[in-house]
């Protein structure tokens, strides 16, 4: 490996982690692309998953109400699992950069149009019945797209959740998602012995941005943590759409 290759993958892990501990989102996609710029797609995307899940991990530890969050989302994170199994199946069918580019707009329109519009919070008897269906949903578009944050994503900011549930419902979402990909490159031979040692040493680089971003997080108030969230929705839609363009 050289030092190029080195640099590459530790500033991916770095800036990723940093966005991840400022917002709680986007450690694969904000990784990806540079990884991808650099090495390539495929040899960037198994090198997201244990980074991905230790900064999910570093995360939920820092804002806690993990038994409470999954007492009060288990419908959802279990309706996710056949969700993500249905939509691999269903991207040998499509094309997934298509599909990304789609939820992309999705994504940039939502993030938009909520950024400047406030509506009123989901009532509790509706977000019960919801829950599973965004759990369901979220499997699904990640399974085709690789996307982890749509339905999931809007459907607990409409909850007005206090930002350290948020963090915790969310980044459990995440790692679920995670895991289940995990399995899927392992199975692909994607996911091999070389890439956990390059993933283990670039631990250092994510704890360190995670640490900074945190750091950045903490200074917000709870509607300034709300707009950043928003904008990275949008980002992670032009990212989408800008797949479309670069593709092949």
């Amino acid at each position: 490996m050289t030092l190029e290759t080195i640099a590459i993958i530790a500033c991916a892990y770095f800036v990723a982690a940093f966005v991840k501990g400022a917002t709680g989102l986007g450690f694969s996609t904000s990784a990806l692309p540079i990884l991808a710029l650099g090495l390539g797609l495929k040899a960037g995307m198994p090198l997201v998953i244990i980074p991905s899940l230790v900064s999910n991990s570093i995360i939920m530890a820092q804002a806690g109400h993990f038994r409470e969050t999954v007492s009060r989302f288990w419908p959802m994170f279990l309706a996710t699992i056949p969700g993500i199994l249905i939509g691999l199946a269903v991207l040998e069918l499509v094309d997934s950069i298509l599909a990304g580019a789609v939820l992309g707009l999705v994504l940039m329109n939502y993030g938009a149009i909520t950024l400047f519009r406030h509506g009123k919070p989901l009532s509790d008897r509706l977000a019960k019945v919801l829950a599973p269906v965004s759990g369901f949903a979220t499997g699904l578009i990640n399974g085709i797209t690789g996307s982890q944050v749509m339905p999931v994503l809007p459907f607990l900011l409409s909850l007005r959740l206090e930002p350290k549930r948020f963090l915790t419902a969310i980044n459990i979402s995440f790692s679920l998602s995670s895991i289940v990909m995990a399995l899927g490159l392992a199975r692909l031979g994607m996911f091999t012995l070389d890439t956990l040692w390059i993933s283990l040493a670039g631990l250092v680089p994510v704890y360190l941005g995670t640490k900074l971003g945190t750091l950045v997080r903490d200074r917000m108030d709870a509607e300034t943590f709300r707009k950043v969230v928003l904008i990275m929705l949008i980002i992670f839609g032009v990212i989408l759409v800008g797949k479309l363009f670069t593709a092949g």
